[in-house]
């Protein structure tokens, strides 16, 4: 065989095995649309079928995984420790991963990690990626608003375990010398994560205006915060206040959307006007 003839035999090779590929990526194609049409259609489980071939036909269609990882996802049930119902979290975030492995600052595969890890109760790893996604997508509110809500369970937690060893309610003053070291493990232990919040809580209200969720939690902190001034009782009055303040604009905030909602509402119906000639009767 002559090198033109090799050369022509390489070409054909090569166009052949393009065909195949391009042959491989439409069928992918089409197998992520079967799925959308059936995860939207209320069927997960047809859903996920059509997914995982997509993924198998095309490895690096990372919106298949996405959405695999999302159909895993809403199959999970929190709380529940069956085998089955493990075996759907794992592989969602087995989806995840193989997104950000190609793509680590992919924002919508951290916060879906983020998210899942926080459903399985997996709170320090919910807190990472949701920290990691703030690097991916700096203005998204909720991404902010999330880690703040983490830091207060935690706290919330920390201060309820310690407390309860000393035969104290997590809400319960820690007074006299007896509870002096137990107030200053607890602020040694808590203090930056309470700080933390507040800061992200606050990032989280700059960026979404009259977020009352964000207000409820800036509320809870400063109480977190109030517990730990132990022998200082005016930081602990000026904490109490600053919940209390919280509070009263959280409630404002909601009634302001309230009111907004119930003026949309209320435009969707028009009233029939009165014609000219009944006017003037």
């Amino acid at each position: 065989m002559n090198r033109s003839a090799r050369l022509l035999a390489v070409l054909a090779v090569a166009a052949a095995l393009l065909s195949a590929t391009g042959c491989k990526m439409l069928k992918a194609r089409d197998q992520l649309n079967r799925g959308v049409q059936a995860y939207k259609g209320g069927f997960p489980e047809k859903a996920i079928e059509h997914f995982k071939n997509a993924v198998n036909l095309d490895d690096k269609l990372q919106v298949a995984k996405l959405y695999l990882a999302t159909a895993y996802t809403s199959q999970y049930v929190p709380g529940a420790e069956t085998p089955e119902n493990l075996s759907m979290a794992q592989q969602a975030v087995e989806q995840y991963k193989a997104v950000l492995k190609d793509e680590p600052q992919n924002s919508t595969s951290l916060k879906g990690l983020a998210f899942l890890y926080m459903q399985m109760k997996r709170f320090d790893e919910a807190r990472e990626f949701y920290k990691k996604s703030i690097s991916a997508d700096p203005n998204d509110p909720a991404t902010y608003y999330s880690v703040g809500v983490l830091d207060w369970t935690a706290v919330y937690k920390d201060t309820a375990d310690r407390k309860s060893k000393e035969g104290l309610k997590v809400d319960e003053e820690m007074k006299g010398k007896r509870d002096q070291k137990l107030c200053e493990d607890i602020k040694g232990a808590n203090e930056k994560r309470v700080d933390e919040g507040l800061e992200m809580l606050q990032q989280a209200m700059e960026k979404r205006q009259d977020y009352d969720d964000a207000m409820i939690y800036v509320n809870l902190l400063y109480l977190r915060k109030a517990d730990m001034a132990c022998s200082d009782p005016e930081a602990r009055a000026q904490d109490k206040k600053l919940s209390e303040d919280w509070t009263n604009k959280a409630m404002d905030a909601r009634k302001r959307k309230n009111e907004a909602e119930a003026k949309k509402g209320g435009g969707g119906i028009i009233l029939d006007q009165p014609s000219d000639q009944s006017k003037s009767k």
